[in-house]
């Protein structure tokens, strides 16, 4: 084997690199540059599946901390005092971490603990945690290297993916390169690694505390032998995130009714929405829930609690087709994008929410002026796209309560209009105001995800013509 990079061990810290600086990440023995995978840690013990008492929820584990023996790390990276010390996943703490992705290739068979405790210097247990978490996931094949990859990143996939080294692994024998690339979780600590295995651990999963804190079984609207409507609480995802499905709707409530197997999830509203949700019981109704939405049969309707009035009617505008949040939208039709509509049933005029009932339910300050009104609307969504109404509300001026992305957005245009080079304004100019630099700038204007709630509750959802009809509780605005 060919002498590799001096340093094998990248840690690449979200802290100081953008999330877009990805690494392969390698572990060396002390003795040199050829990798040491050969020593197994005693992990076996602790790789057995977790039990969980379904009343706390918390996983139940004898508590211990092996050494990590015989490795060196080295660091191209900031130095792990950077990072918190590592213990277990458990307990949730209040507030997330800065994130943090690695991206690993095996060099020697072994198992996937041992081999992630190696080259990251984390105890077993927390590396056992992460993988019931869903936070690693491994591909057979190293994927390609973003553009921002070092020569080093790339001439180490450049070795682990020669074709003479390929054709000597009989595991993806018959498949194409594009397959064997394909990226899976990581379900069992007792997995071996073969060589050349690409692996990316989530170290730092987002973490939804709220989870914790609620009372699921009063979260229940309808509990049926196929499927289950949840009243979701604000504040935690409906299934699960890329690199957390644990801490979700789907696996509380399945644990709070005692269920067996775990509710399936049929679709999704946002993490800081709360309201109906309709999680399967089995495979049959999953899918024939889904044919129903893909045949505009199940009618949704939303209260959305806007910082202006809202016309009733039809809106329209088109979403630019980006993957990650904020959602541009356009009352032009631009070239590629979706078109996103909503019909506003009615506007009614609210008291605003007093300080105290936004501190109760997590509501955050978004430096937006207080009013003495706010305004309920009733909304039809014609089209499902994420964010829609609340990227759609923001583009004519009325965010949402509490909504930390699109409010300071939607405050920044009222005060510069021409910072939106998708809005009003550019007809004033004779045409689009769109190039990389506007873009950038209209997308740093908008604020983080808020952490839980928002003016946005999902309060009816029904299907077969109104023969299955469900409304959620009050929303927190009233309360």
């Amino acid at each position: 084997m060919p002498k590799l990079p001096v340093s094998l061990a990248s840690r690449l810290s979200a802290a100081l690199l953008p999330p877009s600086r990805r690494t392969l990440s390698y572990a060396t023995s002390s003795a040199g540059g050829v990798p040491l995978f050969s020593r197994s840690l005693p992990t076996q013990s602790l790789l057995k599946r977790r039990r969980f008492d379904k009343e706390s929820t918390r996983p139940v584990t004898p508590p211990l901390k092996p050494a990590i023996p015989d490795v060196v790390v080295t660091h191209l990276g900031p130095s792990n005092d950077w990072y918190p010390q590592y213990d277990r996943l458990m307990p949730c703490p209040s507030d997330n971490t800065i994130p943090r992705v690695e991206h690993l290739v095996s060099l020697n068979g072994g198992n996937v603990v041992d081999f992630i405790c190696r080259s990251l210097n984390l105890p077993p247990l927390y590396v056992v945690d992460l993988i019931h978490f869903g936070a690693v996931y491994y591909a057979l094949v190293c994927p390609n290297p973003p553009p921002t990859a070092t020569p080093q990143q790339f001439h180490v996939f450049k070795e682990v993916t020669d074709p003479t080294v390929l054709k000597k692994r009989s595991s993806i024998k018959g498949k194409t390169l594009r397959e064997a690339q394909k990226t899976f979780r990581v379900t069992d600590p007792n997995q071996f690694l073969e060589a050349g295995t690409y692996l990316r651990v989530h170290v730092h999963p987002k973490r939804f505390p709220r989870c914790y804190e609620v009372d699921w079984k009063s979260r229940v609207i309808e509990i049926a032998d196929s499927y289950v409507v949840l009243d979701k609480p604000a504040g935690i995802s409906v299934g699960g995130t890329t690199d957390n499905i644990e801490e979700c709707c789907a696996t509380f409530a399945s644990r709070a009714l005692g269920f067996e197997a775990p509710l399936i999830t049929t679709h999704q509203i946002d993490n800081c929405s709360e309201g109906c949700v309709v999680f399967s019981r089995t495979k049959e109704f999953c899918s024939f829930f889904h044919r129903l939405i893909r045949e505009q049969q199940v009618k949704k309707l939303y209260l959305a609690l806007a910082s202006a009035p809202v016309p009733t009617g039809v809106i329209s505008h088109f979403m630019r087709p980006a993957v990650l949040a904020p959602k541009l939208v356009s009352d032009e039709n631009e070239e590629g994008w979706h078109l996103c509509q909503l019909e506003v049933l009615e506007c009614k005029e609210v008291p605003w929410p007093s300080a105290n009932i936004r501190e109760k339910h997590g509501v955050e300050d978004t430096g937006w002026p207080l009013q003495e009104y706010a305004y309920e609307c009733k909304v039809n969504l014609l089209t499902g796209k994420t964010h829609q109404i609340r990227a759609q509300f923001a583009a004519i001026g009325a965010p949402l309560v509490g909504d930390a992305m699109y409010m300071p957005a939607a405050a920044a245009e009222m005060a510069k209009p021409g910072i939106n080079p998708f809005g009003r304004c550019r007809r004033q100019h004779g045409g689009s105001l769109a190039n990389d630099e506007t873009i950038e700038a209209w997308i740093a204007a908008h604020g983080k995800e808020p952490k839980l709630g928002i003016g946005l509750k999902a309060s009816h959802i029904s299907w077969g013509d109104g023969k299955f009809s469900y409304e959620a509780g009050v929303s927190w605005w009233r309360q």
